[in-house]
């Protein structure tokens, strides 16, 4: 009989992590119909909770957080602990302290197919922990989508960039 010891640490963090990539997907399925149109708020609040366990994860690992792209590295790697090696992403450095993640491969889209959500339903999870975790990294900063797989995107895009004051704010149409 094996010991849990015999199984490559590697392999033990692939399974555990998509068990964990997978069950957002199977509550969506369980509970949906069940609670109705209250479902999206509930699991929203799950996610901002699960954004404590992200910032957690950067404290206990002394990840950087000074800028933007510290930020999206920080965030890369925390995505890529709660969800595991199946995250592919990486992140470019854009000037005026901004960077962006881009995500070429997620597991929560994945997993979350292979049950029966709707990929959409996804986003929002992803949403609410992304958005929630970086001002608690560093309240300076914020993060916004710009492009998401879950919708019908090629890859998802994820700009950091600092908090700006309502008159910094751009006109629209200005990039």
């Amino acid at each position: 009989m094996p010991e849990l010891k015999d199984i490559p640490d590697d392999v033990k963090w692939r399974i555990a992590s998509d068990c964990a990539a997978r069950i957002p997907a199977l509550y969506d399925r369980a509970f949906r119909d069940v609670v109705g149109d209250r479902y999206d708020g509930i699991e929203q609040e799950i996610w901002m909770e699960l954004a404590r366990t992200g910032y957690g994860i950067a404290r206990d690992l002394s990840l950087p957080a000074r800028n933007a792209r510290e930020l999206a590295e920080t965030m890369r790697i925390i995505m890529t602990i709660l969800f595991g090696p199946g995250y592919r992403s990486e992140v470019l450095e854009l000037s005026g302290d901004g960077a962006v993640t881009i995500v070429k491969k997620c597991p929560l889209l994945t997993h979350g197919i292979e049950p029966g959500c709707a990929a959409e339903c996804m986003f929002h999870k992803c949403m609410a922990l992304t958005l929630t975790t970086i001002p608690l990294l560093n309240r300076k900063y914020s993060a916004r989508y710009v492009r998401t797989i879950c919708t019908g995107d090629r890859q998802c895009e994820i700009k950091v960039e600092i908090n700006r004051e309502p008159d910094e704010k751009k006109e629209p149409g200005q990039k």
